[in-house]
């Protein structure tokens, strides 16, 4: 396995008698774009918990940057340059837009006020409105969080997640709670600010039309084990997949 920006290695996690990764090893070349695939429980959110810290592994190793990550907690992970979003939005309803984007600044290390206040930084609100701008919400700044549709709140919520050096973003189902004409414009969005700043990117994600559109290449899950690791065309096609993760007629 050629070396990547992110190298897992014989990763294992259980709880109690429920095996949640066995022996997982994935290479991620710098700057590619991988999702992850499988039912629920195959695996996906432990793997993803576990490269950014909310989970501790049993064992294994996740190397990032030159040094092994495993088990550091997720604020350490996250000023290192791996971030992420959530497949529920991580907002604050009480706050603006840009207010939401002044505190995620701040949480992940580019200003010095505590996480649960907003920075009055200029330098801060101006990092703010570029990512913002990036991600084409902008214009939504003043508005407070309910106010917002569901793909402007996911757009939002990982603008925030860019907040800081992104060099790994993970994504948690970046569709989910997102109307069927969304979808696409959204990912289009995403996936065109990530790739312009150079992030690599991984996304867990049910849809295959976005699956087969956006990835480059494909990890699919079951029972704790990747069980497909090639691009879409060869994954999707694979009869082991469509058995276990997509029910798709082989």
């Amino acid at each position: 396995m050629s070396s990547g920006v992110l190298e897992v290695r014989d990763v294992q996690k259980t709880f109690g008698a429920v095996t949640a990764a066995k022996d997982i090893s994935v290479s991620v070349p710098q700057g590619s774009i991988y999702s992850l695939i499988g039912t629920n429980g195959a695996g996906k959110t432990t793997f993803v918990n576990m490269v950014t810290g909310y989970i501790k592994p049993d064992a294994g190793t996740i190397n990032f940057g030159g040094r092994n990550i495993a088990g550091l907690p997720p604020r350490q992970i996250t000023r290192l340059g791996i971030h992420r979003s959530f497949q529920i939005a991580q907002l604050c309803n009480e706050l603006t837009v840009e207010e939401n984007m002044l505190v995620a600044g701040a949480i992940h290390g580019q200003t010095r006020p505590s996480f649960l206040r907003r920075s009055d930084d200029a330098q801060a609100r101006e990092r703010a409105m570029a990512t913002l701008e990036r991600f084409n919400i902008a214009e939504h700044r003043n508005r407070l969080i309910p106010e917002l549709s569901g793909g402007v709140k996911k757009l939002l919520d990982i603008a925030m997640a860019m907040a800081g050096e992104t060099q790994i973003m993970l994504l948690d189902e970046p569709t989910s709670g997102v109307a069927a004409d969304e979808k696409f414009p959204i990912m289009d969005l995403v996936i065109n600010a990530l790739r312009d700043e150079g992030v690599t990117v991984i996304f867990v994600e049910h849809d295959m039309d976005i699956v087969n559109r956006y990835s480059e290449r494909v990890l699919a899950f079951y029972d704790g084990q990747i069980i497909a690791d090639d691009t879409p065309d060869v994954v999707l096609s694979d009869a082991e997949v469509q058995r276990y993760v997509t029910g798709a007629p082989a």
